[in-house]
């Protein structure tokens, strides 16, 4: 076709038996707004000499502008990096069977903010809240929609136009620019950083205190260490000196943990028992970190801070929805009727034994005729744990070119992320969930193929 006046009109272009099909599966206003996309972009390309599409191509052009427009572009990716929390894969992963029990919930209308007792109007606080007592012995809780919205609640809640004291070792930023000075800086608080970049001592606590102070808090160190010449008070002694002079402690542990660590051959990380027991007035959790749950902030603590803290307007605009709530709920039964090894998909990873990681990877190289075994080590990953790693097995896949091979896996359906080690492509059985496994090993199969 090589004149303009040849194009069919958009009224032809309805009357097709191919339009009739987009309409059925887009809606006729999209199908029209693509006709007019494409006979727009042929009229430019007339312009520069190009040639023009006859009709069938346009409608074949226009059938993959409307597949193109509306792929979703949240997807499900099979996860074989054997970093168990990867905060670009969206870290926790939620147990399966927790999404069919929230189902309900979510789909029909629930007491989310309905008192059945009195047939009144309730609050969404109470949700989760009693469990997280329980489970901590804290004496109060507020889920809001992530722990940085919850460290800002808190220090907009308990420190604003006031001082608040932090050690410059704890002056962390974490993945996407998150800074806490800079959250500090919005909440309307008052920096005030003693000690220096790698040594801090009881003795500036102290001479912090001897002025009006309205909190001090401890940030986590979740994705460094300092290591060398270096000393920091231990959390108790910061406590019960702050409370010597009436001022509280607010902990922003960030992971959330609430199992010991060490028990999986890993460093000690501070549960969140712990840091209640030491004598923290409020303690700032993530809800998708090691706890294994769904993106949340959770504040827990003493119930004169809570109060406040719920009360302020801000805790309106951060809370969390129905869906979080509901799987939190489901995440935290897991602990507390000890299951959370089995039914927590972040545990069962970090809790896997050499033996069934080894098992896996070679019923994946017998499947695929191709690769060897070879040790290697998992992450833990997600702002938690830094520089601890557990031994794994890994298939190692020798390619011409592992950039080009790891390309083409993240163009399967669902796509596979991997890594380059040793110039080979590796999977680590570790992080490649039990129910995608069939389909990793069709999309290692195409892709080898």
């Amino acid at each position: 076709m090589k004149d303009l006046r040849a194009l069919p009109s958009i009224d032809k272009l309805l009357q097709s038996e191919a339009a009739a099909e987009f309409i059925a599966e887009y809606g006729r206003s999209l199908t029209v707004e693509a006709f007019r996309s494409i006979l727009s972009d042929v009229r430019k390309g007339y312009e520069q000499r190009a040639d023009i599409p006859n009709e069938k191509e346009i409608l074949e052009k226009t059938g993959s502008l409307l597949e193109e427009w509306t792929l979703p572009t949240l997807i499900p990716v099979i996860n074989a990096t054997g970093v168990v929390l990867h905060t670009n894969l969206g870290r926790a992963p939620i147990c399966v069977e927790d999404f069919e029990w929230t189902q309900n919930v979510t789909t029909e209308y629930s007491n989310l903010e309905y008192d059945l007792d009195r047939g009144r109007r309730g609050s969404r606080t109470v949700h989760a809240e009693e469990l997280l007592k329980k489970i901590t012995g804290a004496e109060a809780a507020l889920v809001v929609n992530n722990n940085a919205g919850a460290v800002l609640l808190v220090l907009t809640a308990l420190a604003r136009r006031r001082r608040v004291v932090i050690s410059r070792t704890q002056l962390i930023e974490i993945g996407g620019g998150f800074r806490v000075p800079d959250v500090m800086k919005q909440s309307g608080a008052h920096l005030q950083e003693i000690g220096t970049t790698n040594r801090v001592h009881l003795r500036d606590y102290e001479e912090a205190l001897q002025e009006p102070i309205a909190l001090v808090l401890m940030a986590h160190q979740s994705n460094f260490k300092i290591v060398g010449f270096s000393t920091e008070p231990k959390a108790d002694e910061i406590v019960q000196l702050a409370h010597q002079h009436g001022v509280p402690v607010v902990n922003d542990l960030g992971s959330g943990v609430l199992l010991n660590t060490e028990e999986f051959g890993l460093s000690h990380e501070v549960t969140v028992q712990e840091a209640l027991q030491t004598g923290a007035d409020v303690v700032c959790i993530s809800g998708d970190k090691l706890l294994g749950g769904p993106q949340a902030g959770i504040i827990i603590g003493k119930d004169e801070y809570l109060k406040k803290i719920k009360k302020h307007p801000l805790a309106r605009a951060l809370r969390a929805d129905k869906i979080c709530l509901s799987l939190l709920t489901a995440t935290l039964l897991h602990y507390l009727q000890g299951e959370a090894l089995q039914k927590i998909p972040i545990w069962r990873m970090i809790s896997a034994t050499p033996a069934e990681l080894q098992r896996r990877a070679e019923h994946w190289r017998e499947i695929i005729g191709t690769g060897r075994i070879v040790p290697g080590k998992s992450a833990v990953g997600g702002g938690s744990l830094p520089g601890d790693t557990l031994p794994t097995s890994l298939l190692s896949v020798s390619v011409k070119n592992p950039e080009r091979f790891l390309k083409k896996l993240r163009t399967q359906n669902p796509p596979v992320i991997a890594r380059v080690e040793n110039d080979e492509v590796v999977f680590d059985p570790r992080t490649v969930l039990p129910e995608q496994e069939e389909k990793f090993l069709v999309a290692l199969q195409n892709v080898l193929g």
